[in-house]
């Protein structure tokens, strides 16, 4: 471009024109940071199951995926990938392609701090180990929700209760635990959390 013409118009006008405008603060859309547990991973990528009940979390869990994961940031950990390898070659390998895309949350101090506090407050039986790992990475890392088929010992409200308190008196939120049935349900009745 000749230099003339640039100079030809004042600073202000020739700057305009390169002007980005920002997204209008009503128009940021909020994405609820959820954490997958190795259930819903399971669940998603598993042959159709001939078992009625697992037949149903598995129905359950897809109509939750293809309705309203792309509503939220979705994260996994290490320790998902880990239980993820195990089991049938074939069945793991799928579980693992599935995983791929998402990012995954490092272990640090503050979640071997909180696992520890969360194991000497027995908030969980002690062959829990891998439960509390879940619990510690997802509340360090902030995670709003964490998301399992686990109701033994993570959606489990008498549980839940007990590893809220504790991450609390940590200084840490800890996440929704659920099932996706019960996201699905929150999110379909529109009252999102």
């Amino acid at each position: 471009m000749n230099t003339e013409a640039v100079n030809a118009y004042p600073a202000q006008v020739r700057w305009e024109s390169f002007r980005i405008a920002e997204t209008p603060a009503e128009y940021v859309f909020h994405r609820p940071r959820v954490y997958l547990e190795t259930t819903i991973a399971s669940y998603l990528t598993a042959r159709p199951s001939r078992d009625l009940n697992t037949a149903r979390l598995q129905w359950i869990t897809s109509r939750w995926w293809n309705s309203w994961h792309t509503q939220f940031e979705i994260f996994v950990s290490s320790f998902v990938v880990d239980e993820a390898r195990d089991g049938d070659p074939e069945a793991a390998q799928r579980r693992l392609n599935f995983l791929s895309r998402f990012r995954k949350l490092e272990e640090d101090s503050y979640c071997k701090a909180l696992r520890a506090r969360l194991t000497d407050a027995r908030v969980l039986p002690p062959d829990a180990h891998a439960d509390l790992k879940h619990i510690a990475i997802a509340s360090v890392h902030r995670m709003e929700y964490l998301l399992t088929w686990n109701c033994a010992h993570l959606a489990n409200a008498h549980i839940a209760s007990k590893v809220t308190a504790a991450c609390s008196s940590a200084g840490y939120s800890c996440p929704i635990l659920c099932t996706p049935l019960q996201l699905l349900e929150t999110y379909e009745n529109g009252h999102k959390t």
